[in-house]
């Protein structure tokens, strides 16, 4: 990772930003901006130079994880960056906006006496959207380990009458770490039977029985990077109305994929896939955008929504995840990563998308 590189592009925008600095506080950027992974971490940056912070606990773990940056390791309270900033002359300090709390604006507001505090927008996840050939990397390694988790645990025999949707989570868990994983991505969704009619359903002691979909929606963590995918399956067969559905969702994810490109617009990729979904008659039981950028955080920019238009850019990596939810009977989700290219996608996970009865 050339975090060098990184802060230089983001000190190029300082004039247009109409600061002497900026003081990044979100820890995925001050990791992308250093490499830092710990769980405080500051970063001062001004055109000459980038002075990192931190408290004591994390003083010998930046020392070797931040390269090229002078450190201060301060004690009590919050990091000094107010007197950093002065004494390098800024006289307009750019800030986080949606780093923030409002108690640390109260503070760094009272320090700043002399200074002009500027908010700012998402600059570091302008930056981080199109992902470079490392992060990439990263994350299709945090996919193998998922791919890998959801072959052994549901495709290999561990689907049994019984095992309930907690158990279920907790062993795909256990499997990504097994597989090469840090740590799950997120918290493990597994909903069984009707309770796949709920896109976001946590994880009950509801046991597993014959005829029920399975729906699993997880991913692994590596590096810092993230993977995202989504799986409907059948432990018997289902009823005959969710295999209609799961057909209905495979086209549309198939339309959404195949509409992804450099350039093309969130709102017409999550149309081709939408639109699938409305001609079936099943638009309202649809209630989610299409997709999201995935990186070092699960959900980022972009996103794919009905709204809000944005443009993908090749090197991006984004997830394509149509869904269909009928209360009562149960849903069918399926998401796949995908990388973008100057024509096109490339599909990041290779785990099989059709509803396999086991």
């Amino acid at each position: 990772m050339d975090h060098g590189l990184r802060r230089r592009r983001l000190v190029e925008r300082l004039p247009e930003l109409g600061v002497d600095a900026m003081y990044v506080t979100r820890l995925p950027n001050v990791r992308y901006l250093t490499g830092f992974t710990g769980s405080n971490g500051q970063l001062l940056l001004t055109a000459e130079e980038a002075v990192f912070f931190t408290d004591g606990r994390y003083g010998e773990q930046s020392r070797h994880e931040v390269e090229g940056v002078e450190r201060v390791i301060y004690l009590d309270g919050a990091a000094p960056v107010v007197p950093e900033a002065r004494s390098r002359g800024v006289g307009r300090l750019g800030f986080e906006s949606g780093g923030v709390t409002f108690r640390s604006w109260e503070e760094l507001r009272e320090r700043a006496d002399g200074i002009d505090l500027v908010p700012l927008g998402p600059e570091v996840e302008r930056l981080r959207r199109v992902k470079d050939a490392a992060e990439v990397a990263l994350i299709a390694r945090a996919q193998e380990a998922a791919d890998a988790a959801f072959e052994r645990v549901v495709l290999g025999g561990g689907l049994r009458e019984g095992l309930t949707e907690r158990e279920l989570a907790l062993e795909l868990e256990v499997a990504m770490r097994g597989a090469g994983a840090e740590r799950p991505g997120f918290e493990t969704i597994a909903a069984f039977g009707r309770n796949a009619a709920e896109p976001h359903h946590q994880p009950t002691d509801r046991p597993l029985a014959r005829g029920d979909v399975v729906k699993v929606d997880f991913g692994a963590m590596v590096g810092g990077y993230h993977s995202d995918m989504t799986r409907t399956v059948a432990f018997g067969s289902p009823p005959s109305r969710l295999r209609e559905v799961h057909e209905t969702v495979a086209a549309a994810h198939r339309a959404g994929v195949d509409a992804v490109r450099d350039g093309v617009s969130t709102v017409e990729v999550d149309h081709a896939a939408r639109s699938v979904i409305q001609e079936a008659g099943l638009g309202e039981a649809f209630p989610h955008g299409l997709g999201h950028g995935v990186g070092l955080e699960i959900h980022e920019d972009p996103f794919l929504r009905r709204e809000h238009e944005d443009r993908l850019a090749a090197g991006m990596v984004v997830t394509i995840e149509p869904g269909v939810y009928l209360p009562g009977l149960g849903g069918v989700r399926i998401e796949d990563m995908v990388e973008v290219t100057a024509d096109g996608c490339r599909a990041i996970p290779r785990s099989t998308k059709e509803l396999v009865l086991l």
